[in-house]
Parts: structure tokens; sequence; C-alpha cells
């Protein structure tokens, strides 16, 4: 690899994706706000000035991990991510507690979402682990 995808790289010049070290797939970015917000005891982190990226793999050990390959595994989580609880329970609106089974039973519940994002009172980048927008994980 070259380029932005180096581990000499900034945190401000790296890869908008990366990939995990344990499964080998590619994953998106994610804010130091947010992983901050989800990983146990945030005071205890030895912080490194470089990018870091959120595995959703719910078979994979690895939650975060950083531009040089180190991990955050589950263990060093809060609350286990939204995508390990089973594909019905698990969570797809972490702002407002919305889980796949309700929003699949309840389709109002994504135009109250939308609503409640279009007047900015949603907190994805603190509340969903891949800092994101839930809207794309609501059923059709």
């Amino acid at each position: 690899m070259s380029g932005c995808c180096t581990s000499s790289s900034t945190a401000a010049s790296a890869c908008k994706k990366h990939r995990c070290p344990v499964n080998g797939k590619m994953y998106a970015r994610v804010s130091e706000k947010t992983l901050l917000h989800h990983i146990k005891e945030p005071w205890t982190w030895p912080h490194k000035k470089q990018a870091y990226y959120f595995c959703d793999d719910p078979t994979c050990d690895v939650v975060y991990f950083g531009q040089d390959d180190t991990i955050i595994d589950k263990m060093g989580m809060k609350a286990k991510p939204g995508t390990d609880a089973g594909l019905q329970d698990s969570l797809i609106c972490y702002c407002f507690g919305i889980s796949y089974k309700k929003a699949s039973t309840k389709p109002e519940l994504k135009q109250f979402v939308i609503d409640k994002t279009k007047n900015n009172l949603c907190a994805c980048e603190v509340k969903n682990p891949s800092g994101q927008c839930c809207l794309k994980n609501f059923p059709a």
C-alpha cells in the first residue's frame, strides 16, 4: 500500500477505509469522539495520533481498529454493539432505541427518525458505534 494507507500517515491524511487486521475486510473511518463514547474507561485508552475504523462484522471480535492495526475488541466496549444481538433484536437506531424488529413492524418509526434528524435532534455521531446516521439501516 502507498499514500494515505501507510501506517506512517497522519490521521488527517488517512484513508476513508482500512482493512480490519483480524477479518481482512475493509471498513470506514470513525471519529475519535465516537470511539471515546463507546469504549470502557476511555481515560485509560492509549490514544495514538492516527485514524480509527469501525468493524461491524458480528463474527469478528474487533470493534474498532487503528491505522496501525491496533485493535479494541468487544471486551473493551461499554456495551455489546447492536449487530451482535441478533438481527431482530439488534438496534438500528441508537439515538431512539429502535430495533430492527420494531422498525419492521412499525414503519412510522422511520418517519419519526427522519423528522428528528431533519431537526438536528439525533446524536448518531456519539450514540451509534459506527458514528454514521442510522437511516440507511431501516428496512425498505
